[in-house]
Formats: structure tokens, sequence, C-alpha cells
């Protein structure tokens, strides 16, 4: 696991990093801090990381349009931060976790935990990289993601696509629990569900609302069939 911590408070940065090492031993395989945005990403620029832990007030900067940013990459992001009252709107931006300040080492296990679980967030927005700039696009606009490699293609209600720079299993944990994996490529909000075909040799397929039609994985069909059908 690569990890990135961005905190400008030396002693603290350096708190997290021995709670880090601690928790995690040898799953870690690069463990970087750094004390201000600008050196993180250039960072990024040469280097992938899965965690970012980062504080929301550098040097004065606004911490959620830091976020806005962050969120679009391909890593998972904890925050670890003073403002508590924030805390909602960090979860809506679709942190994995947010660490209130003071903080021990337990707390911080568990955030670092529900990396490896299947907790999801009441994430709001989903924040997409278009054309040099940040968008970011409602949940309640997005209809299905189907997985392109390292990346989700991402499709809306009004008929676009947009890429994430997240895998499929990383965008999962971002999305509240309506979306489910109905198939190895291909999430859905089930809500957009409008009916289950069943077809000779076990081919199971879910056509949408808007008439999209989309394949079922044998394993996923029973789960979907107790939870929705």
């Amino acid at each position: 696991m690569k990890i990135m911590i961005v905190e400008d408070e030396f002693p603290i940065a350096q708190l997290i990093q021995k709670y880090v090492r601690e928790i995690l031993g040898t799953k870690i395989t690069q463990l970087v801090a750094f004390s201000s945005l600008d050196q993180a990403q250039e960072h990024l620029k040469v280097h992938a990381v899965d965690v970012l832990l980062l504080d929301l007030n550098l040097n004065g900067k606004n911490g959620f349009e830091i976020l806005q940013t962050l969120m679009a990459e391909s890593f998972h992001t904890i925050i670890i931060s003073a403002y508590r009252d924030r805390a909602l709107e960090a979860f809506e931006y679709g942190v994995v976790d947010f660490v209130p300040k003071p903080f021990n080492k337990e707390r911080l296990e568990k955030a670092l935990e529900r990396l490896q679980t299947d907790t999801r967030t009441e994430t709001k927005f989903l924040a997409i990289k278009h054309q040099g700039r940040i968008q970011l696009i409602p949940i309640e606009d997005i209809t299905y993601a189907q997985g392109a490699g390292n990346y989700s293609e991402v499709y809306l209600k009004d008929g676009r696509k947009v890429l994430h720079d997240k895998a499929l299993d990383k965008l999962l944990k971002l999305l509240p629990t309506e979306f489910e994996r109905i198939h190895k490529s291909y999430l859905v909000k089930m809500s957009e569900m409008q009916t289950v075909q069943i077809h000779q040799g076990s081919k199971y397929e879910m056509v949408l609302k808007n008439g999209v039609v989309l394949p079922i994985g044998r394993t996923r069909y029973k789960e979907l069939k107790e939870r929705w059908i």
C-alpha cells in the first residue's frame, strides 16, 4: 500500500507516520509526507499512491477546494482535521473517513480498516476531471458505471458519458448503498432497474429504465434476487 500524508504541522505529520507504520507494518510499500499541497501534487505527477491522509487546513488554503481536486484522482482519501463541523460535507465529497483532531492510534486504525471493508459513504457528488477542470457530478444524475481498466466510464441520465480516474472497485466504495455490482464490469443504481431477463443457459440481463441492457454475473444474480428482485 502506497500512502501519502499532507499535513503542515510537523509534529502531527510525524505522529501520523508513526501510527501508520505501527498499524500497517509490512503492508506499506511507500510512505511519504508533505507539508503543502504543491509538494504533494509534484509527487503525484511521478508516483502513484493508494491512500491520501489529508489535513483540510493547509497554510490557510480552502481545504474543500483542495478536496474537490483530489477526489477526482485514483486514490482514496481520509481527512484528518480539527474542523469537526465539516465532517458531513467531507463525506458528501466522497472521502473514506473523517478523523477529527485530536486523534489517537485506535481512531486512525479504524479509518484505515474502512479501506479493507465494504463500508460505504453517503457521497453526494462525484468529482470528474474534464478538460483540465474539476466538475462535480451529483450522484443522483448517475445511472450506471462500466469498468475500463484502471478507470471507470460513468453514464449519466442525460445520456453523457464521463471518465473517472478510479477503477470500478474503488468507485464502488465512494457510492451510496443503492449502487450494486451486478457484474465484474458494471455498477448500477438499482432505482434505475426496470426488469431482469432470464435466458437459457443461466444467462441474466438487467434492463434499465432508459432501455440499456446490461449483463448480470451468475454469481451476482442470487444476491441481487434476494435483495432487489
